[in-house]
């Protein structure tokens, strides 16, 4: 065999040689849709270490259901997204057999091995899915609590309705980008000064980053119908790493009455590669009921549908020689759950349907080190901000700043990870 199936690791379970510090470990093995050099049309691949596997090329291993339905001529994943759990089971199952150091199909066959294994290095991604609406949600209490705080006072932190429901607005699904996509600065209406009450036009200065996570619907549900909480998890397809950039001086001026607007949507940016809620159970922590106030029953949860992920977001800017982290935090500080957010988003009969995309909202915990936003790590601008051992320091972003996120749930000698949310800040456009 070559050397990269080649395995020392027999806890891997695969043929493949896989890194105990990788995010794409045998365990997770998370969808994108990828595109090589010698073949550009877009198709589904699977991540185990550093190689993609082309689900294409092996599609005669998976039931010709699947194939006709999930696999061939797909171009996105939102096909493989409404098929439902039953076929999500038998997908990853498949793909666990194909890989796995037991299998000998394509193990034990050079020439099959030769076109379905590609070298991470060698593809290029694309967006695993059409998103049809992108809603954005307000769900970690830290960071709720802290920007209250900032602007109303803390014992007028949350607003009166924060703890009965997942607070949400409905975002642009156009600007959804992929890591790597350049993210210009925004222009717009900002107020010159703090005391200001007529605005000016002109460049956004206080452009921020959101750590959150995002997670794309499965099947979906009817107009006019509800999902239920106990039928929720089935709806749920995977996750991914965002950064739902914020323009902090327009958002400011332009949220009254109606929430975000253009503060928000000049780019959302999402991580390639979509980790399964399956990869990510042994994860789920316990269940911790709310009763400060207990939700409306719609909203209870009997069983828990939160997890320990580990969450990071660094800066590099255009005078360092690499990246600095300046936030470390974790999405088991979400108060609202994934669940929950999409029975509340669906209670009233609208419509979810395959690839939507629903993002948790900044995920900031208890430290300082763990807020996951500018604003708050600045304090609104009370406090610099350190680049580590750069030199550099930071209130907001500024143009050419690179910011990275990463984040994954830790195993016994294996990661479920996510793989990198990057995007670099161009200057304005000349106004």
């Amino acid at each position: 065999f070559q050397h990269y199936y080649i395995t020392n690791n027999l806890s891997t379970m695969s043929f493949i040689d896989v890194a105990e510090d990788s995010d794409f470990s045998y365990q997770n093995l998370p969808y994108g849709i990828f595109s090589t050099p010698s073949n550009a049309t877009p198709r589904i691949g699977v991540a185990i270490g550093e190689w993609v596997l082309d689900v294409a090329a092996v599609k005669h291993l998976f039931s010709p259901e699947l194939v006709e339905r999930c696999i061939e001529g797909q171009t996105t994943l939102n096909a493989l997204m409404g098929a439902g759990r039953p076929a999500w089971t038998e997908f990853r199952n498949t793909l666990k057999k194909i890989l796995s150091k037991d299998e000998s199909a394509l193990q034990n066959n050079a020439g099959l091995r030769s076109g379905a294994l590609i070298a991470a290095k060698e593809v290029t991604m694309h967006m695993p899915a059409t998103i049809g609406d992108y809603t954005d949600f307000y769900s970690s209490r830290n960071h709720a609590t802290n920007v209250g705080t900032m602007f109303r006072g803390k014992d007028n932190a949350l607003q009166p309705n924060w703890l009965h429901l997942p607070v949400g607005y409905h975002g642009r699904a156009s600007s959804v980008v992929l890591s790597g996509t350049e993210i210009r600065r925004p222009a717009g209406q900002i107020l010159p000064s703090p005391t200001a009450t007529t605005p000016v036009f002109g460049a956004c200065r206080l452009l921020d980053f959101e750590l959150e996570m995002g997670f794309f619907v499965g099947p979906g549900n009817k107009f006019g119908d509800a999902i239920k909480m106990e039928d929720a998890a089935d709806q749920i397809f995977g996750m991914v790493l965002m950064n739902d950039w914020s323009a902090r001086d327009i958002q400011k001026w332009e949220y009254v009455p109606l929430g975000p607007f253009n503060g928000k949507n000049f780019g959302t940016t999402i991580s390639p590669w979509v980790v399964t809620m399956d990869a990510l159970a042994p994860f789920r922590l316990p269940l911790e009921p709310k009763t400060d106030p207990e939700p409306l029953p719609y909203l209870v949860e009997k069983d828990s549908y939160q997890f320990d992920i580990k969450l990071f977001t660094a800066i590099q800017g255009e005078n360092m020689n690499k990246s600095e982290i300046v936030a470390s935090s974790n999405f088991k500080y979400m108060y609202w759950s994934p669940r929950q957010q999409l029975v509340h988003h669906s209670v009233t009969g609208c419509n979810m349907r395959p690839g939507d995309l629903l993002g948790s909202g900044t995920i900031s915990g208890t430290e300082p080190h763990e807020y996951g936003s500018m604003l708050e790590l600045c304090w609104k601008g009370t406090k610099e901000v350190k680049l580590g051992d750069s030199g550099e320091i930071r209130k907001f972003l500024k143009d050419g700043d690179d910011v990275i996120m990463t984040g994954y749930a830790q195993g016994m000698g294996y990661r479920v990870g996510f793989g990198n949310c990057t995007g670099k800040v161009l200057p304005a456009n000349q106004l």
